[in-house]
């Protein structure tokens, strides 16, 4: 069995002690059960994790979203055992059942922890230095609602006080990401973070030496962060003890994040599986396990075995998560009691409910001006900044170009930053160049609720943040990312910045809303529609990419339909439409102008802007059929990008004018007429396709 901590400064007890090899066995068996997963980091990480949900955590597990609690993000996702065994000790409603499901088909206990699944898991994880960012961004949210709710409270002393715990992994720590975000949270000096490094030097290919070879304790001291590190037991097994100690440290330390190295052993106490990359990622087999659980004081004979002793002792949890909450509801009702107006507040953010009236702050665009839409997306939302308080973000160094400036002079940044506008409570978020990680954080942000978050950069670097993207859409998790400079329009910057397969390729994935507004006034309805369609509720929010041009684009009359993805924008003259010439973005004028040539030349056109293919997609069929309606087969899709999104669209009588190619450096105008994206290419393109109907 294993032994008992090496200093007394916590209370732990053989039961507890039982408890950590019962979560070891377990790991075991479930894996061994599936035939596959990742036992070895389970096992380790055994105390650690018990620590902090038996003895740490400020939680409740008959109510995990309890504004109040601790956050915990388990970023090496992979060891998604480590979570779900406590989750299930605890009693946040997973049972021995849901373990030995483990990895099969409808279990809530799937290969790596899904947001919106299980309960009590906080964030998707699985792609390794997700989680990191993901715990960077809850801190974030966590000082930013503390500003909107308590702001003048002493530290450690408001409701809206607690603490980000995560776990991350080697592989976590190699992943560039968790530097870019690991750099922000120093900068930030989030002391209210703390972050568990396992150092057990394993990866999948064998020993970490054969990849890494950096001092980790001393990039994390120049990233800014309060750094321990927490030597194992004799026998090699990680310390309760120390790990306890070491956590109490860091949320002692609240002017800056914290990391914890602990030394571990992958699989540990496995008689030949520790210490091996076998361990990782496979089942340890028959006679290793049974092994392991002799050496643990079980019985080799038995699977999944948990004692009544143990779920009794580890079920205490609910007793203490209540006790918890209750002291932290006292301290809520006072601070209601002491803040009426801010309290009334909190209500209709924590609803979700926006302020009355706010549509009526939103900007209006006279038809006929030139208008870029990252310009009008600027104005807007500095409109709505001014009465949606929880509206909040930034950009990834960018800001003047992409116009994500809420508030000029309110920058979130942390006490002791020298620039005028720095405020701990600020509403501009500064992300620096570090896009990937920008995106992973506003995930947390959106994960922690109460804040609604936005953040920007040119569209062609969607390709940096694509995963934590795909993240945002797979948890459907509310946040607007501000992509501009949407085409070869940028000019002369050249094909490295200008972005072709881009929007094609983001509409690709399933539940992101991309939203590519024609003019101003398409503008003000995306990201009034963006704002009205904001849920945290799970599977009824989207993730929504606007696409913005740096260029001025013609400003239309303002049309409600806009918000419905597609809608006529000009009717045909002369009778029923024989063609329909669908556009999206800078390139519906080309459709317009293409229409009046049409027209005068006797062929009643029609032209459709369809700024958001996926809002379309959500109409009825009627709808859909009086904007496009089926009779009509002569049809021209014109967008500055690969045609991939429009061949549904078009059939099979239809044409694309589309950039099927990479960009160039030179003015956008000049490129959009040597690129044959022009009014005239709409108009040839638009007979060849009544040509092709009438044959």
């Amino acid at each position: 069995m294993s032994t008992k901590p090496t200093t007394t400064d916590l209370t732990w007890t053989d039961l507890d002690q039982r408890a950590v090899d019962t979560a070891r066995v377990l790991a075991m068996d479930a894996v061994q059960k599936v035939g596959n997963g990742h036992p070895g980091t389970a096992m380790s990480l055994a105390p650690a994790a018990y620590v902090l949900f038996q003895k740490l955590m400020r939680h409740d597990p008959a109510d995990a979203d309890w504004t109040g609690r601790d956050r915990f993000v388990l970023s090496a996702g992979h060891s998604s055992l480590t979570l779900y065994i406590q989750l299930y000790l605890a009693g946040y409603g997973l049972e021995l059942d849901d373990l030995k499901a483990f990895r099969t088909w409808g279990s809530k206990t799937p290969g790596h922890p899904e947001y919106g699944h299980t309960t009590g898991v906080e964030t998707t994880t699985g792609p390794l230095g997700q989680g990191v960012a993901n715990a960077v961004g809850m801190a974030m949210a966590a000082r930013y609602e503390r500003g909107l709710f308590d702001p003048d409270a002493a530290v450690g002393t408001s409701p809206f006080d607690h603490t980000i715990w995560a776990i991350a992994g080697d592989g976590c720590l190699q992943e560039g990401i968790s530097a870019e975000a690991s750099s922000l949270a120093g900068h930030q000096k989030l002391g209210n973070l703390v972050l568990l490094w396992d150092d057990n030097h394993i990866s999948i290919e064998g020993d970490t030496e054969t990849a890494v070879s950096e001092d980790t304790l001393k990039r994390y001291e120049a990233y800014g962060w309060h750094v321990q590190r927490v030597a194992p037991q004799e026998n090699g097994d990680l310390d309760p003890a120390a790990l306890y100690a070491a956590m109490r440290e860091a949320q002692a330390v609240t002017d800056r994040p914290s990391f914890i190295a602990a030394r571990s052993i992958i699989a540990w106490p496995a008689p030949h599986a520790q210490n091996t990359e076998a361990a990782h990622g496979s089942a340890l087999g028959d006679e290793e396990v049974a092994a392991t659980k002799k050496v643990l004081g079980f019985d080799p004979e038995q699977s999944f075995e948990v004692t009544d002793q143990v779920i009794a002792h580890t079920r205490e949890a609910l007793d203490r998560g209540r006790e918890a909450r209750g002291e932290w509801e006292k301290t809520f009702a006072a601070w209601r009691t002491a803040n009426p107006e801010r309290a009334a507040e909190f209500d209709r953010i924590r609803a979700g409910k926006l302020p009355e009236g706010w549509e009526d702050a939103l900007p209006d665009f006279e038809a006929g001006k030139s208008v870029a839409t990252r310009a009008a997306s600027g104005k807007i939302l500095q409109a709505l900044g001014a009465v949606i308080p929880e509206l909040w973000g930034g950009s990834a160094d960018l800001a003047g170009s992409n116009n994500t400036t809420i508030d000029k002079t309110s920058s979130f940044l942390p006490e002791g930053n020298p620039l005028p506008e720095a405020d701990p409570y600020g509403r501009t978020i500064h992300f620096g160049i570090r896009e990937h990680a920008m995106a992973a954080e506003m995930n947390g942000i959106a994960l922690h609720g109460n804040t609604r978050i936005y953040g920007g950069t040119f569209l062609v670097f969607s390709d940096y943040m694509r995963n934590a993207v795909r993240l945002s859409a797979l948890m459907h998790l509310p946040v607007t990312y501000v992509w501009t400079h949407d085409s070869i329009g940028l000019g002369e910057d050249g094909p490295t910045h200008q972005p072709v397969e881009h929007l094609a390729s983001l509409r690709a994935i399933p539940g992101l809303n991309v939203v590519r507004p024609a003019d101003a006034n398409e503008t003000v309805i995306a990201w009034r529609e963006i704002q009205r369609r904001w849920t945290k509720k799970f599977g009824t929010g989207a993730p929504h990419g606007l696409a913005l041009t740096r260029q001025g684009v013609p400003t239309y009359p303002l049309n409600e339909d806009a918000a419905r993805g597609g809608y006529v924008l000009a009717e045909a003259e002369g009778g029923a439409p024989e063609v329909v010439l669908i556009g999206t973005g800078s390139e519906v004028q080309l459709a317009v102008a293409a229409r009046n040539e049409l027209q005068a030349a006797g062929v009643p056109t029609r032209v459709v802007s369809m700024p958001s293919v996926e809002w379309f997609e959500e109409q009825d069929r009627e709808y859909k059929d009086s904007v496009l309606p089926p009779s009509v087969r002569a049809r021209v899709a014109v967008e500055a990008g690969i045609g991939l999104t429009w061949y549904r669209y078009v059939g099979d009588a239809g044409r694309i004018v589309s950039l099927e190619h990479f960009g160039a450096s030179a003015d956008g105008k000049v490129l959009f007429r040597e690129f044959g994206i022009t009014a005239d290419a709409v108009v040839a393109a638009a007979r060849e396709s009544l040509d092709a109907v009438r044959r």
